[in-house]
Order: structure tokens, then sequence, then C-alpha cells
């Protein structure tokens, strides 16, 4: 029998979740560049008055949006420690016949450290 060779594993799945706020911010001018795959910034807003824990999601210069509130404490406490770089984050799906608040999902990965 061969012996089976087992990589490593580079990165391990963490959360997925829609953007929140996609219709209030740049979602729409940024629509036509999106697509399955496409990573996007995680940028932590302390300062955002209605949510002490919100993470703004960007691709390039454009603000998508926010982690959904409720799903952002973990994040913004990775971030607030100093270790955000760890998120590699992606659209993972796109819906185009529905309400612009659910038009894009994406799954956020923790990548190896070396």
């Amino acid at each position: 029998m061969q012996k089976r060779i087992i990589r490593p594993i580079e990165k391990m799945h963490f959360a997925s979740f829609h953007i929140a706020g996609f219709q209030y911010y740049q979602g729409l001018e940024a629509f036509e560049h999106l697509k399955i795959g496409t990573e996007l910034e995680l940028v932590r807003d302390s300062e955002n008055k209605y949510d002490p824990d919100a993470v703004a999601i960007f691709y390039k210069d454009f603000q998508l949006g926010y982690i959904p509130r409720g799903e952002n404490k973990e994040f913004s406490m990775f971030m607030d420690m100093g270790v955000g770089n760890i998120f590699e984050t992606r659209i993972s799906r796109i819906l185009t016949e529905t309400h612009p608040e659910r038009m894009i999902d994406v799954s956020v990965f923790i990548r190896k450290q070396n």
C-alpha cells in the first residue's frame, strides 16, 4: 500500500455572513468589479458611534459595508489585539436578484502564521 502524504493546512474557515449596509456605502459603485473569490479587506472601526465592535469591509478604496452586528465581536477582539492580519476574507456568493443587503456573502478564513 502506498503511503499518502498529508499536506499541512494553510487556512481554515472561520465565518460566513452577508455584507451589512451594502446599499448604504459604496457597494453598488463597486459591484461590477466584484466576483466570487475576490479578496476583501477588514478594517476595524472603533470610532463607530452605533457599534463599538464595528469592522468595515473594503474592496480596494470602496467601503462595501460592515460585518453584521452580532457577528463582529470576535473579529474586533482579534483586531484590537493586533492580530487582525490572520484573516483572509473573500466573496463566496453573489445574488443579483435579491435585496442589496443580502447580495454579497463573504467567507473568512484564518491563515496559518509562520
